[in-house]
């Protein structure tokens, strides 16, 4: 158990007035930056042109020196990296000492954290040793004009309304924000900022024994986050064998399939493919939810989605007022004509190609 002066920080009072700048907790993932960390940067410059202030990353860990001017390309003045042997595995307790001592230092407005897997476990360690809350799962972030203070923005579960919450009395404001909430900025390497290099003179003992965290995935399965065409399946199907059906139209379209939770209740598909405010939110080109009512909470996870095609037997369901296209009908006719369509137009294609 860590001793007392390992401690960032104590239960004391604050002056608010003290603290300036929007930071962003920068996630290093098998030696780049995560975007979700990018598309944080982006809402981060815009709090902070709001309220006059200046945009700081956090960048910590081992061998990522190289890495240090990215974040001002998407939007950082200032960028704080500690770059040191005795961060290269990362433990949530020691990294999130690494970060409470640089904002104990310097004493940030504001610091957002990307809702990732490590993000998730990061999170609580730093405002906890700061003594400030965290508010989790933001989906937008206002700025009071008549106070200046920070409003995060985040449904309650159920999602049919929204919970506006305001740190008053201490500082950081911290929250965290799943990936896609905001969208990724534009990369520009015209823009200028300041790399400042910390130094740690101890570091935490994490006296823990940590298993580091390596994604499995096969090579042909992109995650539902990352995909550009999603097939969506939902209790509607009636069971996992519709499931079956769903990956052939997606492998048609060179998609991924993914479902609502009631799917993933049900054990046809697993949890990392889930849709909503409870799974993943995403941002296809094109979305299909087949079998899906189109509940607020599955509604969420796919707002970014740029065209949602419904296809349900219930004309009635919620999904239809959030479709661009909606058809009704029974999915077991209407995907394999759909597949058959697809089938032909391909075999055109080609055919045309070698002509």
């Amino acid at each position: 158990m860590a001793s007392k002066k390992m401690l960032c920080s104590e239960w004391e009072p604050i002056n608010p007035m003290e603290y300036k700048g929007i930071w962003v907790y920068v996630e290093v993932e098998g030696g780049h930056i995560h975007e979700a960390s990018l598309q944080l940067l982006g809402e981060a410059r815009r709090i902070a042109d709001e309220l006059d202030t200046y945009v700081g990353a956090v960048i910590i860990g081992y061998g990522i020196k190289e890495l240090a001017r990215e974040p001002i390309y998407y939007g950082a003045d200032k960028v704080f990296v500690v770059d040191d042997p005795r961060l290269e595995k990362y433990y949530p307790n020691l990294y999130g000492d690494v970060v409470c001592k640089l904002a104990k230092k310097h004493k940030p407005e504001a610091l957002l954290v990307g809702g990732t897997m490590r993000g998730r476990e990061l999170a609580p360690y730093i405002a906890n040793n700061l003594k400030t809350g965290i508010t989790a799962d933001l989906t937008s972030i206002e700025v009071d004009k008549e106070t200046g203070d920070i409003i995060l923005i985040r449904p309650p579960f159920g999602a049919w309304m929204l919970a506006h919450i305001k740190t008053r009395n201490r500082r950081p404001v911290m929250g965290s924000v799943r990936p896609n909430i905001f969208p990724t900025p534009e990369r520009n390497e015209d823009r200028d900022g300041e790399v400042i290099e910390e130094t740690i003179d101890e570091v935490l003992d994490p006296r823990m024994e940590y298993l580091e965290y390596t994604p499995i995935e096969k090579a042909e399965e992109i995650p539902i986050e990352k995909a550009d065409i999603i097939v969506s399946g939902g209790k509607g199907l009636g069971s996992k064998e519709g499931f079956k059906l769903l990956e052939e139209l997606a492998e048609l379209l060179g998609g991924v399939i993914a479902g609502s939770r009631k799917a993933v209740d049900a054990g046809w598909i697993p949890h990392d493919r889930q849709v909503g405010q409870t799974g993943k939110t995403v941002k296809p080109n094109i979305y299909f939810a087949v079998g899906i009512s189109g509940a607020a909470q599955h509604i969420f996870g796919i707002r970014e989605a740029k065209r949602v095609v419904a296809i349900n037997i219930d004309p009635d369901a919620p999904i239809f007022e959030n479709a661009d296209y909606g058809i009704v009908g029974d999915y077991k006719e209407i995907i394999p004509a759909l597949i058959e369509v697809i089938k032909e137009m391909k075999m055109k294609k080609s055919g045309s190609a070698k002509n």
